[in-house]
């Protein structure tokens, strides 16, 4: 009732602009509209109000074109999205990974510390002069010879001592070579330096020698797993039982001997 309410022409112009038939009585008319009523093409409607022969036919092909074609287009739309990125992270790969190690930087550093940068920053807008560039020549005072972080410096002490990079680990198996802090000695047993002394010494490399280093604990604790091996292998000399037409039961050497004896 609605749509018949526009008129004859609105509903004729309206079903024009579809690509429906137009005729009719204003209620025909008005019918014909409204069953176009959450429809997404003229495929999905009566193929007797649209207008031509095959037009429903046409008219559903034209849509399915209509959506390969709009697909294709935002497929082609992502990949240039995604070719954009993947270049502008590969331009910006450095600078993001300086940002990061600036900030793990500064995150390991004291008050003291950052407040002495920023001084030293302060001070680095000033002109440089001759001198300043002599100095920066200079070998770095480093007593305690700590290891150097990123930009070449000595790393904090209590940074160095917090890891106990100050304990010295030597391993005889690997010839003598020393590990400073506690994890670059348990990393170590993985390693190949360790895995070749051990093979020259015919020991495996498993984790019962873990935290092994001297060349004759690993030997003797080698000799001491086969002998408990050995404990847990089946001795068949002495362990193997048979019995007799009796029932009872006798160790192999007691059988052998009643048997020879004729006892049995």
């Amino acid at each position: 009732e609605e749509l018949a309410a526009l008129g004859l022409e609105p509903l004729k112009a309206e079903l024009t602009k579809l690509g429906l038939k137009c005729g009719g009585s204003l209620e025909q008319r008005a019918k014909r509209l409204f069953e176009t009523k959450g429809k997404l093409g003229l495929y999905e409607v009566d193929p007797s109000i649209v207008q031509g022969v095959g037009g429903a036919n046409k008219a559903k092909n034209a849509d399915i074109e209509k959506l390969k074609a709009s697909k294709k287009a935002l497929l082609k739309d992502i990949g240039l999205v995604e070719f954009e990125v993947s270049e502008l992270a590969a331009v910006l790969k450095d600078a993001v990974k300086a940002t990061q190690d600036q900030l793990q930087k500064k995150q390991s550093r004291t008050h003291e510390e950052l407040q002495a940068e920023v001084e030293n920053e302060v001070g680095d807008d000033e002109p440089e002069s001759e001198s300043d560039e002599e100095e920066e020549e200079k070998p770095i005072y480093n007593p305690k010879k700590v290891p150097l972080d990123w930009t070449g410096k000595p790393i904090p002490y209590w940074l160095y001592k917090l890891h106990g990079l100050n304990v010295e680990y030597s391993c005889e198996i690997c010839g003598n070579v020393s590990y400073w802090g506690p994890r670059a000695f348990e990393r170590h047993f993985q390693e190949w330096r360790h895995a070749h002394g051990m093979r020259c010494l015919k020991v495996p490399n498993t984790r019962a020698f873990h935290n092994i280093t001297k060349i004759q604990d690993a030997l003797d604790l080698f000799e001491r797993l086969k002998q408990d091996q050995r404990k847990t292998d089946f001795d068949r000399e002495a362990e193997e039982e048979y019995e007799d037409g009796a029932g009872n039961v006798l160790s192999k050497k007691t059988y052998q001997d009643l048997l020879r004896q004729g006892l049995l």
